[in-house]
């Protein structure tokens, strides 16, 4: 913690106490629609104060006066505003507003001596000539400063700085009206400082006449989550309550606001997670809170079961969102977002619709990936393989595995969604998704034997083998691939090579934690390397690689990427499971390239020592049939 300016301390403290005091001038009760609580990076409480609203619905609409129909919407919306409220033009200017199939929207200002007031603001929603609802939070303040400031700017910068640990981020500052939790407006400027290191970003409210630190606005879309950790695999483990876990550079916004509005529910620029319909989402439980309780000894459907369902595959798309983002899968690569923000538009308006429950099908989860530009799908499914039905929503590495696919279909071939098609090609879609899920869930340098759907299906999980580098567990080669019809099957030979390649770059350059691991790509260790790897490798892959191919792709990334220092030990791993330099059509080869084998070991010499000779009785050495291809023996995998 960094130190604070005495002042500035006090002043926040005087307002947390003072607002919470029983003398203060609003009823306890409505305090949920007036103040809101801050805990600030600093370990600073604030509490922040807005006029209260009136909100009016008119059911079939109230009629506008006849000098108001003709009008555009910036002169309707102006003058129902002081038609409704009995103020003068000088006193309401318009805002912004827009127009849509559904209505028209005008949004205004209060104003006081030409001065605008920074919390006191009316909205006013139309349906043809017909208002349909208007809300207002204009005051009649009981004094009001005067409007030319004595604190210079300047030092309004500097105070702020130095309080919310940041800088001015050279956006204009203004000047406006701040009304009090007291019914005073007092004169203050609004300058917006932000820390990127911290991940802060404020619009401080600083008194323009003594200095004091009156409110701040907080662009930071917070959140708490209460999940199932994206190491953790299944509801069994028990959730926890995250803050802010989202990315700053692939969610600048957070995870609620879709570029055009912030959301109260399980909605956001990334991810839609609903049952049914997209309109049936889980709302926040409380201000920027999803915390609901699971109860495993009920039905998925029971109680907030279904609430903990949605968020938890809000979180996990979100996460893997994110986490691909940093290592590649960008707005340039193709991704799946609602907006770009200040990116190119080309390919925004495709956010993950994400199905909970759904009822199209059961025992298994899908993913659709259209091209770029189009929403992908994720369905997830109920399983009935226990007494108690069971939600794939709340199995971490199953959500994983089905976002694995829109990211290796979107990436593999421009964002066609075309290039993973052929049973191969699609088999090793399948793998990806089992090593996404499997890295992610890795929670240190000791690689452990993985199992896919161990929570909705049984312990032995939904593969004929576990992930292992150990052969006795899972003996699957390259040459088990012609033994093998369906894309899961194939699979899981793709995904088992990908294990050994993770535990042998894990076991040469170490492991970062996954609180590091999940938000920088530019680390070391060898999981950061391995997804690194993972995702650099699609795009260069040609359209419906094959297992050589995508191997290629890998050594490739990191001739780009790291200049090729960890070729050998990809080789290695892969030649391991019969991939080698000289495998082609199924034939295993356990070879690597000649730089990557090791040097021949050379025995000590002994020094010469003279023996007495002595005759040896001739014998015949009886010839030995050596077969012309022999085989490789199994234990040099």
């Amino acid at each position: 913690m960094v130190a604070f300016n005495k002042f500035f301390t006090t002043v926040f403290l005087a307002i947390a106490y003072a607002s919470v005091s029983n003398a203060a001038p609003w009823a306890q009760h409505s305090k949920y629609a007036t103040h809101s609580r801050r805990e600030l990076d600093n370990g600073l409480q604030l509490e922040l104060y807005h006029p209260e609203s009136t909100y009016t619905t008119f059911g079939e609409g109230l009629e506008l006066g006849a000098n108001m129909r003709g009008g555009d919407l910036k002169s309707r919306t102006v003058g129902f505003v002081r038609q409704r409220l009995g103020i003068d033009e000088k006193s309401v200017t318009f805002k912004t507003g827009y127009s849509s199939e559904s209505g028209a929207y005008g949004y205004a200002r209060q104003y006081h001596d030409g001065i605008p007031f920074a919390n006191a603001v009316a909205n006013v929603a139309f349906n043809g000539n017909k208002v349909i609802a208007f809300g207002s939070s204009f005051v009649k303040p009981k004094k009001v400063a005067p409007k030319k400031p004595t604190i210079s700017l300047e030092t309004a910068i500097s105070s702020a700085e130095r309080t919310l640990n940041g800088k001015h981020n050279g956006q204009t500052p203004s000047i406006e009206y701040f009304v009090k939790a007291d019914g005073t407006a007092a004169l203050s400027h609004v300058i917006q400082i932000q820390n990127d290191e911290a991940f802060t970003w404020y619009e401080a409210f600083v008194d323009a006449h003594t200095g004091e630190l009156l409110s701040v606005t907080d662009f930071v879309n917070k959140a708490t989550y209460h999940v199932l950790p994206i190491t953790k695999m299944t509801v069994v483990e028990g959730l926890e309550t995250l803050e802010n876990p989202h990315h700053k550079d692939a969610s600048p916004k957070g995870w609620h606001d879709d570029g055009t509005k912030v959301h109260n529910a399980t909605i956001g620029n990334n991810v839609v997670a609903f049952k049914g319909s997209q309109s049936a989402t889980t709302a926040a439980s409380g201000e920027d809170a999803f915390v609901y309780n699971f109860d495993i000894t009920a039905e998925p459907t029971d109680g907030t079961n279904l609430e903990v369902a949605r968020t938890n595959a809000f979180y996990m798309l979100n996460m893997i969102h994110d986490i691909s983002y940093i290592y590649g899968f960008t707005q340039e690569a193709y991704n799946f977002e609602h907006s770009h923000g200040d990116k190119d538009s080309k390919g925004s308006g495709d956010r993950v619709l994400m199905s909970v429950q759904d009822r199209g099908g059961m025992n298994n989860a899908a993913f659709a990936t259209p091209p770029d530009g189009q929403s992908g799908k994720c369905y997830m499914y109920l399983w009935n393989m226990s007494k108690l039905k069971r939600d794939g929503s709340l199995e971490n590495d199953v959500i994983v595995h089905e976002m694995t696919h829109g990211i290796t279909n979107r990436m593999t071939g421009g964002g066609t969604g075309r290039c993973l098609q052929t049973s191969e090609a699609g088999g090793m879609g399948e793998g990806w998704g089992d090593a996404f899920a499997n890295w992610s869930e890795q929670k240190d340098a000791t690689i452990k034997d993985f199992r896919l759907g161990t929570y909705v299906y049984k312990e032995e999980g939904i593969r004929d083998y576990p992930y292992s580098t150990d052969s006795a567990k899972n003996p699957l080669k390259y040459s088990d691939v012609k033994k093998r019809r369906g894309v899961h099957d194939i699979g899981v030979v793709w995904a088992n090579m990908l294990h050994n390649v993770y535990a042998a770059l894990v076991g040469e350059y170490g492991f970062a934690d996954p609180k590091i691991a999940h938000y920088d790509a530019s680390g070391k260790e060898g999981n950061v390397i391995y997804m690194n790897l993972f995702i650099k490798a699609l795009p260069i892959q040609p359209c419906n690689p094959t297992f050589a191919q995508a191997r290629d792709a890998w050594l490739q990334a990191d001739e780009v990427n790291y200049k090729g220092i960890h070729k050998c030990t990809v080789w290695k791993a892969f030649a391991s499971r019969g991939l080698g330099v000289k495998a082609d059509k199924y034939v295993d080869d356990f070879s690597v390239p000649e730089e990557c084998q090791a040097p021949p070991t050379q025995e000590p010499e002994t020094p010469e020592t003279e023996t007495p000779e002595t005759e040896t009785p001739e014998t015949e050495t009886p010839e030995v049939e050596t077969p012309e291809n022999p085989e490789t023996p199994e234990e040099s995998t």
